[in-house]
């Protein structure tokens, strides 16, 4: 996992949030059905979001959660920041300190490729770009595979026509 799990939960609570229509909101326990967040971690990420003037917040009737900015003005690197990412490390994977190119590690190169594409998808994607791909949103924020197993199985689909050669 390249991302902390904090980081992933931030960018599905903002995806939901980017899908909202104008002026609605969402309270902890909606956010989190819908981004499949745990329940109580809800409030730790979006007190962060929150401090960080990406989300903004009201109590009360009709209160919730909502973005405090068009979803094209904030970037994934935005939200990695608000939750303690920091991109910008400069460690060495193999942890030996900091690489540099006088004197790389062994992986150096191919750590630097992943790290300057990670780096460029942070800071050019946006919320908008989660908006225009709903059915992308909803497999990003979807349950982990994991959390399927309890599902009762599929029943096989039963042919509609008389078999054939093909069948």
């Amino acid at each position: 996992m390249i991302l902390p799990q904090t980081a992933i939960y931030a960018l599905r609570a903002m995806a939901s949030l980017a899908n909202l229509g104008p002026g609605e909101s969402l309270r902890s326990q909606e956010l989190a059905l819908r981004a499949h967040l745990p329940a109580h971690y809800v409030s730790k990420v979006m007190r962060r979001l929150v401090v960080a003037k990406l989300v903004s917040s009201q109590k009360g009737h009709g209160g919730g959660f909502r973005l405090s900015k068009a979803p094209s003005a904030i970037t994934f690197s935005q939200i990695l920041q608000a939750v303690d990412v920091e991109l910008d490390q400069g460690r060495c994977i193999l942890d030996s300190g900091e690489c540099a190119h006088q004197e790389p590690c062994v992986l150096h190169d191919s750590w630097s490729r992943l790290h300057e594409a990670i780096h460029a998808w942070a800071n050019t994607s946006t919320l908008s770009d989660m908006r225009r791909a709903p059915a992308m949103v909803a497999a990003a924020i979807a349950p982990p595979a994991e959390s399927l197993v309890d599902m009762p199985p599929v029943e096989p689909a039963v042919p509609t026509h008389p078999p054939t050669e093909l069948d």
